[in-house]
């Protein structure tokens, strides 16, 4: 998979805000990239030191009509949560490396 397109975005919540004191970040990444990506990929384009890397799949959200149907309001989708180093600099997801 190509490393521009692991990572997707961040996730903003109160808990992911939370967890940023801790040298914890949550990320969405895409569906079929590996722990293995996620780290090369922060590696290489954000040049960080990445200590640990969680990923599992966010269920989707589901309402349920009449007569027993179902229809998904939201997809299923990727996260990812990264530790960083000790000695590594903070993420900042808006300024990246083009090299």
């Amino acid at each position: 998979m190509d490393i521009a397109n692991v990572i997707v975005g961040s996730v903003l919540t109160e808990k992911s805000e939370r967890l940023k004191a801790a040298r914890t970040y949550t990320l969405r990444i895409a569906s079929v990239a590996t722990k293995i990506e996620v780290r090369q990929a922060l590696k290489k384009l954000y040049g960080v030191d990445v200590e640990r890397v969680r990923v599992f799949f966010v269920r989707p959200k589901r309402r349920l009509l009449g007569s027993g149907r179902v229809m998904e309001k939201r997809h299923r989708w990727r996260k990812a949560i990264v530790t960083l180093r000790e000695g590594s600099r903070a993420l900042d997801l808006a300024s990246f490396r083009t090299n």
